[in-house]
């Protein structure tokens, strides 16, 4: 009788993750979309972030971008189909050509530069 209850709770399991990682999926898209509403349009691209997950990059059609980490990249994938955005394989070319940085961006990249100014004062 054990033999047939660990199938069971295996199953139990197994379908508590699926339903939690449809919630995360769709609260992702829901981010995405509201990007996407405030930026005219959105486009992404997913990047494995090893054991943390996987980075959505997003950029929208005015330039503007920002990213969302899901726990997986099936998670990832699934909030961009549900998003309805074009997720690229590559961040380079036209679609990484997109983005607009501003002064904020370049005072917080220079800093980590040698001789660059400190982050304090961006």
């Amino acid at each position: 009788m054990a033999e047939t209850a660990e199938p069971q709770t295996q199953q139990t399991d197994d379908s508590k993750h699926a339903a939690r990682a449809e919630r995360r999926a769709a609260k992702l898209a829901k981010q995405i979309g509201a990007f996407a509403e405030a930026h005219g349009g959105a486009e992404g691209q997913l990047a494995h972030l090893g054991q943390a997950g996987t980075r959505i990059v997003l950029v929208g059609e005015d330039g503007g971008w920002g990213d969302l980490v899901a726990p997986s990249y099936a998670v990832a994938e699934s909030a961009a189909r549900k998003a309805g955005i074009t997720v690229h394989e590559d961040f380079d070319g036209e679609f990484a050509a997109k983005v607009r940085t501003g002064p904020y961006e370049w005072s917080r990249m220079a800093g980590i530069q040698v001789g660059g100014p400190s982050n304090d004062n961006a």
